[in-house]
């Protein structure tokens, strides 16, 4: 009995060591239920989602000279952006355009802390929608707990059914809207309705609206917190002149409950009355009185709440607000500083050069490929002949006829026995001519000219090309 007793005993320590080694590895997730808050930054915020989800769901049906405004046409490899088409060989726009969101989130971190993912995250804002679906169906945050602790009845069932029902609907219509910006949409829609969608557009509608179901029905914090790089990496981009949330632990410190109308310093008592709504409305569930942590991401929702009962109790506002760790030293806040001009000279010319090129941009490419067979020939007239092939790419989003033509070499002439060119939108054509000379007009073996590509429909269509021509030693 006692070596049983003894084993039984060992096995019961090693259990509990092996618990409480898993749980100082694993923390198990405690379920944050948000309290909603009113104030400026939260009208900021609903103002931010209205803005960027209705840019998101309205772009797609958007019409632009009868064809859809934005459309990332994979299968043509054809990029319609409004009046402009891009094709694979115009992909440095797309490279600059992410150098000038990198730069952007470098310049807006630097200047004031987490904007992005406090405003603009698509986690912060498709959370933000799941939420107030949450709050009509289920109720406000005090509701959503004691719904959450009650054993399951069908009133219980109903209610988060609904939710849920609701939560998938959406979630699917976010997943539709982000195939619709590669599937014309019109078309997608009737397909969709009648079940007919491709394999490939059905598994991407059903694998986006899963991810949104999951990421702001499910995960919500857990992506801020454990999946996002910039969470980590964002403390490298502040310094003491970095506008953060912060709490004055000097004036609400010690914090205490009081009634309102007494004097807290007659009570030995700073301004924070231990309300905790600054957790209780805060979407990551961090105490922002302990101080900047990698959770916070920016909302400001502590600094509305806080505002609310500071101006109850008849205290200033500002409690918690958003400063500088200068500030909070008591020293000068020094905004433009060295690196915030850095990222802004460099922004302001990567987005100039960005727009330039948009704006100078020609639908039009030309390569020229000399013939490499042969130096020249001479013909039958005396003329020394150089061969070459002509690449004319149409950019635009509609057929062209070319006219191709020299310049800079005198005397000579082009051979083409094509006449005027005819492409199509996103074609390429091989075009062989030919360049004659007397060689009496050379005057050195190697002269450099222009093939000239014009649109006869589009004058401003225009595309010059060098090229070198070839002959025999001038004496």
């Amino acid at each position: 009995m006692q070596q049983n007793a003894a084993k039984a005993s060992g096995k019961s320590k090693a259990e509990q060591h092996d618990a409480q080694l898993q749980q100082e590895l694993y923390a198990k997730r405690q379920k944050i239920y948000p309290r909603q808050v009113h104030g400026i930054f939260a009208r900021l915020r609903v103002a931010a989602v209205f803005v960027l989800l209705g840019i998101y769901y309205g772009l797609p049906w958007l019409k632009w000279n009868g064809r859809q405004a934005v459309l990332l046409d994979l299968p043509h490899r054809q990029f319609h952006f409004f009046g402009i088409t891009f094709w694979p060989q115009d992909f440095f726009f797309l490279a600059a355009l992410l150098a000038i969101a990198a730069f952007s989130l470098f310049f807006f971190t630097a200047l004031a802390g987490r904007l992005w993912c406090g405003y603009a995250c698509p986690q912060t804002v498709w959370t933000e929608v799941f939420l107030w679906i949450e709050r009509k169906i289920e109720g406000d945050r005090p509701k959503r707990i004691k719904l959450d602790k009650a054993p399951w009845t069908p009133k219980k069932l109903l209610i988060k059914g609904t939710k849920h029902l609701v939560w998938l609907a959406f979630s699917l219509y976010t997943g539709f809207t982000f195939v619709g910006y590669f599937t014309p949409i019109d078309d997608l829609a009737v397909r969709f309705i009648h079940f007919d969608t491709g394999p490939w557009e059905t598994f991407w509608i059903f694998f986006y609206g899963f991810a949104t179901y999951g990421n702001a029905g499910w995960l919500r914090e857990q992506v801020c917190i454990y999946m996002c790089p910039y969470a980590r990496f964002q403390s490298a981009m502040f310094d003491k002149d970095t506008l953060v949330i912060s709490y004055d632990a000097k004036r609400g410190e010690p914090r205490g409950s009081r009634k309102r109308g007494v004097n807290p310093r007659e009570l030995g008592l700073g301004d924070c009355i231990d309300c905790t709504l600054c957790v209780q409305v805060c979407p990551t569930g961090i105490d922002i009185r302990d101080g900047l942590q990698y959770e916070c991401i920016g909302c400001a929702a502590c600094i509305d709440v806080c505002d609310e009962v500071m101006e109850k109790m008849g205290y200033p506002k500002g409690l918690i607000r958003y400063t500088t760790e200068r500030a909070m030293e008591g020293e000068k806040t020094h905004i433009l500083r060295p690196r915030v001009l850095v990222y802004a000279a460099l922004l302001v010319l990567l987005l100039s050069g960005w727009i330039y090129g948009i704006m100078s941009r020609v639908p039009a490419e030309l390569d020229v490929i000399r013939d490499r067979m042969s130096l020249y020939r001479e013909t039958d007239e005396g003329l020394v002949e150089n061969s070459y092939t002509l690449k004319i790419a149409n950019q635009d989003s509609r057929a062209h006829e070319y006219r191709v033509s020299i310049e800079g070499l005198e005397g000579a002439k082009l051979i083409n026995p094509y006449g005027e060119i005819e492409v199509q939108p996103g074609e390429v054509k091989n075009v062989p001519v030919r360049v004659d000379i007397d060689p009496g007009d050379l005057k050195r073996p190697s002269s450099r000219f222009k093939f000239v590509l014009e649109a006869v429909d589009d004058p401003s269509i225009r595309v010059e090309e060098d090229a070198r021509f070839l002959g025999p030693v001038v004496r």
